[in-house]
This record gives C-alpha cells, sequence and structure tokens, in this order.
C-alpha cells in the first residue's frame, strides 16, 4: 500500500513475443489471487478489458522492440513507469526472432510476405534495454512464475527480489543429475546459464539449450571452446548459442570475437 493508501498500481505492455510470459503469470492461479488483491492491475489486456492510463507503479514487459511503432511506444511507457520490468527471453536478448539480426531483413520480408510493401520494420529485434533505462530483467523463455511472483512482491516490500544469479549447473547438482557433458560428451549450456527452469533438460539427459540467458559473469568463449574438443563444427557452436538469448553481448561474443574460419 502506498504512502496515501491506495494500492500500487501494475500494467503489463507486450511486444514482439508469444505471449508465453504472460501466460507464466496467469498460471500462477492461486497466487494471482493474492497479488490482484495486494494490487490495481491497471493495465493488462491479456486477462482483462480495463485499460486505464498511467502512470503506475510497476510495469511489466514482455517482447522485443521491431518496429518502429514499437520504439516510440516504449518511450512513452518508460515515462508512465515508476518501476519498469522487462520479463522473458524477447524482452531482455530480443528473442528468437533475433536471428534476423545477423542477416537481411528486406530479404526476408520479401520472401515470406506475399506484400511485402506492406511492412514496416526495424533491420533488427532488440531488448528493451536499449532504447530505455530498465529497473530489473527477468530472465527465461518463458519465465518460471514463482520468479515472477517474487519479484512482484520484492518491488511492492522495497527490497532486492531473491532471484538467483548462478548457473543452471547448480541446479543440476540439487537434482542429483549426472554432468551430460562429462558423462556423455553432449554440449550443454548450462555451465553459463542462469538458473530458473529446475534443469528440465539435463534431468531428461539432453543439452541446456540456454532458456534463460546467460548467467552473471558467463564465460561463454570458453564453453564454446569445449564444445569444439567434444567435436561440435564451428556451425554446430554458432548455433548453440544463437538461440532464445543469441542477442545478450555473453552469447553473442561467441561468434562475433571468434577468429574467423
Amino acid at each position: 500500500m502506498s504512502s496515501d493508501g491506495r494500492k500500487p498500481r501494475i500494467a503489463v505492455f507486450k511486444f514482439a513475443s508469444c505471449d508465453g510470459c504472460q501466460l507464466s503469470l496467469l498460471d500462477a492461479e492461486d497466487e494471482l489471487l493474492a497479488v490482484a488483491g495486494a494490487v490495481d492491475i491497471a493495465y493488462f489486456p491479456e486477462a482483462s478489458r480495463r485499460m486505464e492510463k498511467g502512470p503506475y507503479d510497476i510495469v511489466l514487459v514482455e517482447g522485443s522492440i521491431t518496429t518502429h511503432h514499437d520504439a516510440e511506444a516504449i518511450q512513452r511507457i518508460r515515462r508512465q513507469a515508476k518501476t519498469l520490468v522487462t520479463i522473458g527471453a524477447c524482452a531482455t536478448a530480443g528473442g528468437i526472432q533475433a536471428l534476423r539480426n545477423w542477416h537481411d531483413t528486406a530479404e526476408w520480408v520479401r520472401l515470406v510476405y506475399a506484400k511485402p510493401d506492406f511492412i514496416s520494420t526495424l533491420k533488427t529485434s532488440t531488448p528493451v534495454a536499449e532504447h530505455v533505462p530498465v529497473d530489473f530483467e527477468l530472465r527465461g523463455c518463458p519465465i518460471n512464475k514463482h520468479q515472477l511472483l517474487e519479484l512482484i512482491a520484492a518491488t511492492l516490500a522495497g527490497r532486492k527480489p531473491n532471484i538467483p544469479a548462478y548457473s543452471l549447473c547448480i541446479e543440476c547438482k540439487r537434482r542429483g543429475n549426472t554432468c551430460v557433458m562429462v558423462a556423455a560428451g553432449t554440449p550443454c549450456l548450462g555451465p553459463v546459464t542462469q538458473a530458473g527452469c529446475g534443469a528440465i533438460c539435463p534431468s531428461m539427459r539432453r543439452g541446456c539449450y540456454g532458456c534463460f540467458g546467460p548467467m552473471e559473469s558467463a564465460n561463454a568463449p570458453s564453453l564454446a571452446s569445449q564444445f569444439r574438443v567434444l567435436g561440435a563444427s564451428r556451425e554446430e557452436v554458432d548455433r548453440a548459442f544463437r538461440s532464445y538469448n543469441g542477442w545478450s553481448w555473453p552469447f553473442r561474443r561467441v561468434f562475433e570475437e571468434a577468429p574467423k574460419p
């Protein structure tokens, strides 16, 4: 509750994305009811017909910036937000659509759309933080709903969110998993990926795909070198890091700083 007795106002906005991170919030079910009782959800098109104008105490933003309209809209949203939080790989790292950043976007538009002249888009798909100041980034593709609830609760209480910055390997150890890289020689992004999913893929004897983006101080080039030792080709290494969070600098530097073949 704010000093003037009103509930904090929350807004949720979406840009280029699949809606999965917003659905993670809706999937919280009983927990969401408690959140809804503590705050005033003023703008959330995915869940409500209420479309109240700002300013807002907390703004959650899903999706990457891909059009001129997006770039203008995020500026307006930032001015209305006391605290702006980006949620998910698209908003924090450009998303899977950032694959276009390494190619000719105009050519892709020409190949995909019957009338490409009607399409107005930027050449790149970029995270929100490349356009406006962001107060907190919540990683994941999709995000972990419990982390989102923790983030909202911490923001309302004025404390730092208890969101892990360590690698996925910690979650693997806690689950008692055998390391797929050590035991099977399977390339795995776990050592450089932030925890959050519960080590789903390694628990199924598959390598981590890096859905939660780079961990704190991730040494991705070193891991990429280890992939090569395991027999992965340069193309396979690039493909491993150039996925959901490929435009994040710790992952991007693997192929941007690597010697040209």
